[in-house]
């Protein structure tokens, strides 16, 4: 009896709704590379640049119908790590795409910290590595509540920092009817092959703006219901961004011209200054918001990936420990913060955050790949999984490869 105690205290509690997995996956997956995605691709695809991020999202969409499949398989903290186990029954390989995982959530989100630094300045005058330290060590408190808390904190920046791309939507419709008499322009003619091909490349950059929803498969182990409420959180997530980049860029390219943006250090801050004609300062505030929000829901999802590795035996058990008062993994979530603070006071990272979409492209390759093997061996599912084509993970495998292969020659 007191074994089922001790390993019922061990397990994370069922808490998240699909409002909260959802709110978590936009504010994982909607971040600052909207802020600089629009200019570039404005100067790539002019009009038709919307149709880039439509097209990407595509792309994602068997991905997420993969991890959709093996998370209700399998909804398991650490998920990478128990579909790697699952499929090729190798402890090694679970560990590498684990800590892979853990490596890729850890710089991206030093990155943020970084670059927050900058926003918070602007309200605070301390020197970049005090503002750093601050903005970590307070994101990290916030991290280790309990888990509806903190995501539910998270939630609540999530909707401020969508709040203020929702405002340019609002405000480019608000100049009149241009915004939907010129719609007919977003798509390129079917002899224009320079268009296509700009078109093309615009949307291989807007595939990194999308990077993040597959975070939800390592909060799967908290959701109320995973078999319903996963699916529906990641192509919830995935169709929401899709909706709100495109609306967005088309805003930007019909307020502000193309090569306009492009030549623009900060073209979202224009068009919004444009738009709304209200101070900089107010888009500075919202960013400091999305930030501040990505690091938090970075913490929570490496803490859980630490979590789920030592469950499944990879690291030492007593990673597994969960505070009585929170029920969520303490030491995990100090170990992954003061890794993300001291990577991004003592690590040049300009190099390594070019990494970040390129490990996660290989991480997507591997879990399409598991999902294949899986489907081959004819192992039958549980009941209420979700179940995709087999034709799915083929695609989301070719086209992750695909992909990473052009980035790396690009």
């Amino acid at each position: 009896m007191s074994l089922k105690i001790a390993e019922s205290q061990s397990r994370l509690v069922r808490s998240l709704t699909l409002t909260h997995a959802v709110l978590y996956g936009l504010g994982v997956t909607i971040g600052a590379g909207i802020y600089v995605l629009v200019g570039i691709a404005a100067g790539r695809s002019g009009m038709h640049a919307p149709l880039a991020f439509m097209g990407a999202a595509v792309v994602m969409g068997f991905s997420a119908a993969s991890f959709a499949e093996l998370g209700t398989r399998m909804p398991v903290s650490a998920s990478e790590a128990a579909y790697v186990k699952a499929a090729f029954g190798s402890e090694w390989l679970s560990l590498l795409v684990g800590l892979l995982v853990v490596a890729t959530a850890t710089i991206s989100a030093a990155t943020i910290s970084v670059g927050s630094a900058g926003y918070v300045a602007v309200f605070l005058p301390f020197q970049a590595p005090w503002i750093i330290t601050g903005v970590v060590l307070i994101m990290g408190v916030v991290a280790c509540l309990a888990t509806v808390q903190s995501v539910s904190f998270a939630g609540i920046m999530t909707l401020i920092e969508i709040g203020g791309l929702v405002l340019i939507i609002i405000a480019g419709f608000g100049q009149g009817t241009t915004v939907v008499t010129r719609l007919p322009e977003i798509w390129p003619s079917a002899a224009d092959a320079s268009a296509w091909i700009g078109l093309g490349g615009t949307a291989l950059i807007a595939v990194f703006s999308f990077i993040g929803f597959e975070h939800l498969v390592n909060v799967a182990e908290e959701m109320k219901d995973p078999n319903r409420t996963l699916p529906r959180a990641l192509f919830l997530t995935l169709g929401l961004t899709a909706l709100i980049y495109a609306l967005v860029v088309w805003i930007a390219v019909t307020a502000v011209p193309p090569k306009e943006l492009a030549e623009s250090s900060a073209p979202l801050a224009l068009v919004f200054e444009r738009l709304t004609g209200l101070p900089l300062v107010t888009m500075g505030a919202i960013a400091i918001v999305a930030t501040l929000n990505g690091i938090i829901v970075h913490m929570i999802m490496i803490a859980r990936v630490i979590y789920g590795l030592a469950h499944q035996g990879n690291l030492p058990k007593v990673l597994t420990r969960l505070n009585p008062l929170t029920h969520t993994p303490l030491l995990a979530t100090a170990i992954g913060i003061f890794a993300i603070l001291a990577l991004a006071l003592a690590v040049p990272l300009a190099g390594l955050a070019a990494l970040t979409a390129r490990f996660t492209l290989m991480i997507f390759a591997i879990v399409n790949l598991a999902l294949i093997w899986i489907k081959h061996r004819h192992d039958n599912p549980p009941e209420g999984a979700f179940i995709c084509p087999r034709w799915v993970p083929f695609a989301g495998l070719l086209s992750s490869l695909l992909l990473l292969v052009i980035d790396v020659i690009m």
